[in-house]
């Protein structure tokens, strides 16, 4: 009795190591497969169709707002370096005609705070040239024709923020889309086949599903991010904008009331 039991012992301790590396080797060949399956090339090369084409959208986007963000950082960036020269000669005591004379002969396009000054100083003079006309008029068509500069300089500086805001709000929601298909595919596949499913045969549905909705983060806060800067740029300039026009609205006073006197 007691041979025949140590016998057996013997037997079933044998049997084991052949069942353990048997599944050892079926478990590493499952996960170098999982493994192909999750790189980042194979999760694109074998996403289904609509996720492919919602992935396409978000590269398009990304690459549409990085060329937006890259412009439109030079833009703000020389507005601001314009600005402050343009500043530094303007309050230095050079006399209103000679700096006039130096935006106009100059042959080049002027922009921001000279675009300004230029467009309310020739108003000023064109009207200041009539017979008949009191200093307020002279004012008043001064201001009007600053502000409108003034307007169109900051349309410039605003050209494409709303196209980069939307790609920074609306990203996200397009990944998600994508992930919605990846796991509606992944199901429709999944209940269409007999075999056994196990979480080998969901993981790359899942993954190219979550790979969408990365996708659309990524897109969406750099986006979002170079939005509200360029918005507070825009912001500061627009107000240095307009105290410029009021004090160079209230210099223009002062000589339209020494012309009078």
């Amino acid at each position: 009795m007691t041979s025949s039991l140590i016998a057996l012992l013997a037997t079933t301790v044998e049997a084991l190591p052949e069942e353990a590396a048997s599944a050892v080797t079926q478990a590493a060949t499952a996960a170098a497969a999982a493994g192909g399956d999750f790189s980042l090339l194979a999760l694109l090369r074998d996403a289904s169709l609509p996720v492919q084409f919602i992935m396409a959208l978000l590269v398009l986007a990304s690459v549409t707002s990085w060329i937006i963000i890259f412009r439109k950082w030079k833009v703000i960036r020389r507005a601001k370096h314009e600005a402050d020269q343009f500043e530094e000669r303007f309050w230095s005591g050079a006399e209103l005609s000679k700096l006039y004379a130096g935006t106009t002969e100059r042959g080049r396009g002027v922009g921001g705070l000279e675009a300004i000054f230029e467009a309310g100083f020739r108003e000023f003079n064109r009207i200041r040239q009539r017979r008949g006309v009191d200093a307020r008029a002279q004012l008043e068509g001064a201001q009007r024709a600053m502000r409108a500069t003034g307007s169109r300089e900051l349309d410039g500086l605003e050209h494409n923020l709303e196209l980069l805001a939307n790609i920074g709000s609306t990203s996200p929601y397009i990944g998600l889309v994508g992930t919605v298909f990846g796991i509606m595919v992944t199901m429709h596949s999944l209940i269409s086949t007999t075999k056994q499913v196990g979480i080998a045969d969901v993981a790359p549905g899942i993954s190219e599903a979550l790979l969408a909705t990365a996708m659309g983060l990524f897109v969406a806060i750099p986006a979002v991010w170079a939005y509200n800067r360029f918005a507070t740029g825009v912001e500061r300039l627009s107000v240095r904008y307009d105290a410029f026009s009021e004090e160079f609205s209230s210099i223009l006073q002062r000589q339209s009331h020494l012309d009078e006197g």
